[in-house]
């Protein structure tokens, strides 16, 4: 029986609770999380399936003092896993838990975590779409010779949008919801 276990998975960077609810799964399958590495391959070691919950949080401020930053979550019996793309992983077996427990303590604090997202993901890939984008597509799509380069100028345009689009869905969707 092999005991580690490599897996793909991509979550956008406001799936963070699709991505912990997927990492519980594989817990309870047996499967202890080891590590992340870019672009969304999963390590996993072979473990006694338990009910593990995990926790996603996004604060580069925490990540700039990491030893209280830590110790907070510590304190509340959260164990510390690793850093990776902004994101600290914490889980906590639900053996420890008296009812529900997050790192997050209301909605008032989710709705924070999600501004930090904005700030620290989207504000940057903003940035570069007008200063950079936008203006090498305009740049080369009012060329002479368009070739090669406007379409490649136009096809991260196309992504870009879709990206902001998908992201202002999902920020739009998770407000609405911690607003009830």
């Amino acid at each position: 029986m092999k005991e580690r276990k490599t897996e793909f998975h991509f979550f956008t960077i406001m799936e963070y609770e699709e991505e912990a609810a997927y990492l519980q799964d594989m817990r309870r399958s047996g499967w202890k999380l080891e590590k992340v590495t870019f672009p969304g391959i999963y390590r996993f070691t072979r473990c006694q399936p338990e009910e593990v919950v995990y926790q996603l949080d996004y604060n580069q401020d925490g990540i700039a003092n990491k030893e209280e930053y830590v110790q907070m979550f510590s304190d509340c019996g959260w164990e510390y896993l690793f850093d990776f793309m902004g994101y600290s992983y914490f889980c906590k077996s639900r053996e420890l838990m008296t009812g529900r427990e997050e790192i997050f303590c209301d909605d008032q604090s989710r709705l924070d975590m999600i501004k930090r997202i904005f700030c620290g993901r989207i504000l940057p890939l903003l940035v570069i779409f007008l200063c950079v984008v936008i203006p090498s597509f305009y740049h080369y799509a009012f060329q002479e010779e368009q070739g090669v380069w406007a379409i490649a100028f136009g096809v991260f345009c196309f992504l870009y949008l879709a990206l902001f689009v998908h992201f202002a869905l999902q920020f739009y969707r998770i407000r609405q919801r911690l607003k009830r």
